[in-house]
């Protein structure tokens, strides 16, 4: 088949990323690489082999005409060219979240749905090997489940610089929330009905209404409960980087990591140690039925690796005209929990779904 052009928007950590997927790929030739900053696209651009670059993508668009456009760039941003890439009749990849509130999330779904085009928001634990294994395990033990999440990051020069320009339009656990949010609907298949959350402002480097830590909680019909914490900053503590644990009646399933190297690094974030599935069965003396199993995830992918799996299956998404509705749905609604939270953090009030 002809291979799609494709339009890299944002040449920062995860734009960079995705533009390596696509230069390895058969099915995608980039055709622009887009940033703000000159020395990013450059840079880019230099390291595989020379693309053009462009400082705007209403130029770059224009200039181009891509099949598809890869949006990598600041949560504020997303709408704006995700609108642009749809009307120009593109294909779009976009990095979480979708936009900044659900009703603009909404509108962004209806845009894609009347242009016929594939939009896929960058849920990249939904291709991870070892979080499919997690998801599929959760589901065997049975009902209610309490899942336990977090992600912080004791961050400090430039990934403190990126945290606080992100800070401008959302709470950390709102950026980042999305993606264990979305993973908990996935656990439980059950609807969320209720939020609450509480947080703490910890810097005065940011806006006096936004807040560098926070916690949310979500209630689900079937009776499942989760947490999800996530803090930003040079104060935050080394030891509460990782808890990723899942408690049903039949037992537990947990991924398990040991600390490498700083909480703020990137690779990090999706790499793991293994899976431990506890079995909770008692035999009449008391005792446990069977020892925990340990499996191993030494073979997984890493941070490119994991890239290049969620453009093969954008690729795929296009090529094969993959009915997106269940995606789209689970990217609004994920997003309508965490601005839930927000509002809950904000109020001091529990949020009905």
């Amino acid at each position: 088949m002809e291979k799609l052009k494709i339009l890299v928007i944002g040449c920062g950590n995860m734009g960079a990323s995705h533009a390596r997927a696509y230069h390895q790929m058969d099915g995608f030739e980039i055709v622009g690489l887009v940033s703000r900053k000159p020395e990013s696209r450059e840079k880019l651009s230099k390291a595989l082999g020379g693309y053009p670059t462009f400082s705007s993508n209403v130029s770059a668009l224009k200039h181009t005409k891509p099949d598809a456009v890869s949006i990598n760039t600041y949560p504020d941003t997303h709408a704006e060219y995700i609108r642009a890439a749809l009307r120009a009749n593109a294909h779009v990849f976009v990095e979480k979240p979708l936009a900044l509130t659900v009703e603009e999330a909404e509108d962004l779904v209806a845009l894609a749905k009347s242009k016929n085009r594939i939009m896929l928001v960058g849920y990249i634990l939904r291709v991870h090997p070892t979080w499919t294994k997690f998801i599929d395990i959760a589901r065997t033990l049975g009902k209610p489940l309490v899942m336990r999440m977090n992600l912080n990051q004791q961050s400090y020069g430039d990934h403190w610089q990126t945290h606080k320009q992100l800070m401008r339009s959302m709470s950390p656990i709102v950026d980042c929330g999305v993606h264990y949010v979305d993973i908990m609907c996935l656990m439980t298949q059950s609807i969320p009905i209720s939020v609450s959350a509480i947080g703490a402002k910890l810097t005065s480097e940011i806006d006096a209404e936004m807040y560098n830590y926070g916690q949310l909680q979500v209630r689900f019909k079937d009776g499942s409960v989760g947490w999800y914490e996530a803090g930003w900053g040079p104060m935050i503590s080394e030891t509460a980087v990782f808890i990723k644990d899942v408690i049903g009646p039949k037992g537990s399933v947990s991924i398990s990591d040991e600390p490498k190297g700083e909480s703020q690094d990137i690779e990090g974030h999706t790499k793991t140690g293994g899976l431990r599935l506890h079995h909770g069965a008692l035999d009449p003396l008391g005792r446990f039925l069977k020892a925990d199993e340990w499996i191993s995830t030494a073979d997984e992918p890493g941070h490119d690796g994991l890239c290049l799996l969620e453009q093969e299956y954008f690729l795929k998404a296009i090529q094969q005209d993959l009915d997106m509705d269940h995606h789209l749905r689970d990217a609004v609604n994920s997003l309508r929990i965490v601005l839930a939270a927000d509002e809950s953090f904000r109020t001091g009030k529990t949020v009905e779904l």
